[in-house]
C-alpha cells in the first residue's frame, strides 16, 4: 500500500499546526461572535445556538467540497458511525462545555480541556487498544499539559472548588473529545472520513441548533460582518476537523494528539492580536510554547539507531 504523504512527520506536524491554529483563532471570534449577535455570557441557549450554526454551515462546507473534488454528491453512509461521531464530537462534547464555561472560570475552563490529550491517550490505548502506552508519550503529554497551566494561569490564582455543573461537565465534554478521536481512528479503517466529518458536522449541528432555539435561544443584529464571521467559524469547523480525523487515519493517536497542546498558545496569542489583550501575552506563552514543543518532540522522536537496527534486520532477513 503506497504511504500517505501524511504518514511523514514533517507533514503530519505541519498539518496538526495548522488544525490548532484554526482552533486557536476560534476563541476570539466566539467572544467577537457574541458581541455581534448580541448574546451574553451567560446565555447557555443563545450560545448553544450560535454553535449549531456554526457547525451546520462547517457540515455543508465539507459536503460541498467533498461533492465538487469528487464530481459527485457524496451521500451519507454507515448512518451508526455517523451518528455516534455526531453524539460525542459535536453534540454532547458542546453541549457540556457550553454549560460547563457558564459554571466555572476561564483558566480552569482551558486546563481542564487540556487535559484531554491525557484522556485521549489513555482511552485509545486502553478503551480501543490502538497504541501502546509508553513513558515518553506520558512525559510528551506531561510537558504539554505544563505548558497549558502556565499560559492560562498567567499570574492568576486557582481554586481547587469542583462542582459536577461546572468543572465537571468541562470534564465530560474532554472525555467526549477523546472517545471521538477513538471513534475517528475506528472508522476511518474502511470509510471515508471527509463523508463522516461532514454529515457529522451537519446532523449534530441541526440537533444542537434546534435544541438552542427550543429552549429560547435567539440570535439578533445579523450584518455582513457577522454572517462573514459565522462563515469562518463554519469554515474553521471544516477544514480543522477534516485534515485531523486525515492525520489520525494514518497517524498515531497520541502522536496527533500531542500537537493539540499548541491550542492555547495560538488562542492567547490571536486574542492579543484581534482583541487586543495584551496583559495575557507575556513570558509565559514563551516558555509555554517552548514546553508543547518539547511534549511534540519527545512523543514523536525516534532513535536513529533503532531505524538502523530495523534496516539491517530486515536485509538480513531477504538474505537468509
Amino acid at each position: 500500500m503506497e504511504k500517505s504523504k501524511w504518514e511523514n512527520l514533517p507533514m503530519m506536524i505541519f498539518g496538526a499546526m495548522i488544525c490548532c491554529f484554526l482552533w486557536g483563532s476560534a476563541f476570539p471570534c466566539i467572544k467577537i461572535g457574541y458581541q455581534l449577535f448580541h448574546i451574553s455570557g451567560g446565555d447557555t441557549a443563545s450560545q448553544i445556538l450560535f454553535a449549531g450554526c456554526r457547525f451546520t454551515i462547517a457540515g455543508m462546507m465539507v459536503i460541498l467540497f467533498s461533492s465538487v473534488t469528487n464530481r459527485k454528491f457524496i451521500k451519507p453512509m454507515h448512518p451508526k458511525r455517523i451518528a455516534t461521531l455526531s453524539a460525542f464530537q459535536t453534540i454532547t462534547q458542546y453541549v457540556f462545555f457550553y454549560i460547563g464555561l457558564a459554571h466555572t472560570t476561564g483558566v480552569k475552563s482551558s486546563i481542564i480541556t487540556g487535559s484531554g490529550t491525557f484522556l485521549t491517550l489513555l482511552v485509545c490505548c486502553w478503551g480501543f487498544k490502538q497504541e501502546k502506552l509508553t513513558a515518553k508519550k506520558v512525559l510528551g503529554s506531561i510537558l504539554g499539559f505544563a505548558g497549558i497551566i502556565l499560559v492560562n494561569l498567567n499570574g492568576e490564582s486557582i481554586d481547587l472548588d469542583f462542582s459536577l455543573q461546572g468543572e465537571g461537565f468541562v470534564l465530560i465534554a474532554a472525555f467526549c473529545t477523546a472517545m471521538a478521536s477513538g471513534y475517528i481512528k475506528k472508522f476511518s479503517a474502511d470509510s471515508d472520513v471527509v463523508m463522516l466529518s461532514g454529515y457529522q458536522f451537519f446532523f449534530g449541528g441541526l440537533v444542537m441548533a434546534i435544541v438552542g432555539a427550543s429552549v429560547g435561544g435567539h440570535l439578533s443584529g445579523f450584518s455582513l460582518g457577522g454572517m462573514c464571521l459565522l462563515l469562518y467559524m463554519g469554515f474553521i469547523s471544516a477544514m480543522a476537523y477534516t485534515l485531523w480525523g486525515i492525520l489520525l487515519k494514518y497517524n498515531d493517536v497520541s502522536k496527533v494528539s500531542t500537537c493539540k497542546f499548541m491550542n492555547p498558545v495560538f488562542g492567547v496569542i490571536l486574542s492579543f492580536w484581534l482583541l487586543g489583550e495584551s496583559n495575557q501575552l507575556g513570558w509565559q506563552v514563551l516558555v509555554a510554547l517552548i514546553l508543547v514543543c518539547m511534549g511534540i518532540f519527545i512523543v514523536n522522536y525516534k532513535k536513529r539507531v533503532d531505524v538502523l537496527d530495523r534496516t539491517v534486520m530486515e536485509k538480513e532477513n531477504i538474505n537468509s
